[in-house]
């Protein structure tokens, strides 16, 4: 099984969630040419993306009588999808919390 994919992903997300969370040293320590929020943000979206749709394509061949497909690699992945899905969206919520943080404050 195939875990380099999964670990970069949480890498990504982990960088997301620290910028998001506003951790003001690690953010001024990097470079003025440093990574773009908003392509770190598109590449964790699009790796859980990668990630639902490879799960989908296991069931789908498991469902489908493929004799290659394991059902507890399919249960696996979908978990793996699962889990990816539900910690992007913790950082949705966290970057929409700060926004509606953002908009409150008094100028």
């Amino acid at each position: 099984m195939e875990t380099q994919g999964i670990d970069q992903m949480l890498s990504v997300l982990r960088a997301t969630a620290a910028q998001a969370g506003g951790r003001v040293a690690e953010a001024q320590s990097a470079p003025a040419g440093g990574a773009d929020f908003a392509q770190i943000l598109k590449n964790s979206i699009d790796q859980v993306n990668q990630t639902q749709q490879q799960a989908e394509g296991m069931a789908a061949n498991f469902a489908a009588g493929d004799g290659n497909a394991n059902l507890h690699e399919v249960m696996i992945s979908l978990q793996k999808a699962n889990i990816s899905f539900q910690e992007m969206v913790q950082v949705r919520n966290k970057l929409v919390s700060a926004y509606h943080d953002v908009m409150n404050m008094q100028v």
